[in-house]
């Protein structure tokens, strides 16, 4: 890494945006599984390796569960997973909201570097899948919720 990027410390106000962008990608991810129906939770893409779209959530939980644990505590704690019931549309809801409110609960104004790089790695980790889940829905032909449609400009 250059060394003016080992030395970079960012200003208050990018603690701010990663938080901003953190929740949006969330309720993003919120938003496709409260307009998808349950039963599209079983859906993979045919004919290629893929888990079904339950699997692609359930790592998202996990993920941000074991993400938002290891900033709260400065460095990784081990990654779990709380959801049992990925294909059941209302644990779905309730484990995104749940990851929600502990996303909320942190001060990101006072997150040293390391709790920082963890925080990008969970956006990377959330926005990554997104792009996933866009494959899963136009393969199995289902729509998109008025917010997907407009962030990435979806039909």
């Amino acid at each position: 890494m250059p060394e003016q990027l080992q030395n970079f410390h960012p200003p208050q106000k990018m603690n701010s945006l990663l938080q901003q962008k953190l929740t949006r990608a969330f309720q993003l991810t919120y938003d496709l599984f409260a307009h998808l129906a349950e039963a599209d939770l079983c859906l993979a893409l045919a004919d290629l390796p893929a888990n079904r779209i339950a699997a692609q959530v359930w790592c998202v939980v996990g993920a941000r569960e074991s993400y938002l644990k290891a900033i709260q505590h400065g460095e990784w704690q081990g990654g779990a997973c709380s959801l049992r019931t990925p294909k059941v549309q209302s644990a779905v809801l309730a484990a995104l909201e749940a990851s929600a409110e502990q996303l909320s609960e942190i001060a990101f104004n006072h997150l040293n570097e390391k709790q920082l790089s963890l925080a990008f790695d969970l956006l990377e980790h959330e926005v990554q899948h997104h792009g996933q889940l866009v494959r899963y829905v136009y393969a199995n032909q289902l729509t998109f919720p008025t917010s997907w449609q407009k962030r990435y400009a979806l039909s």
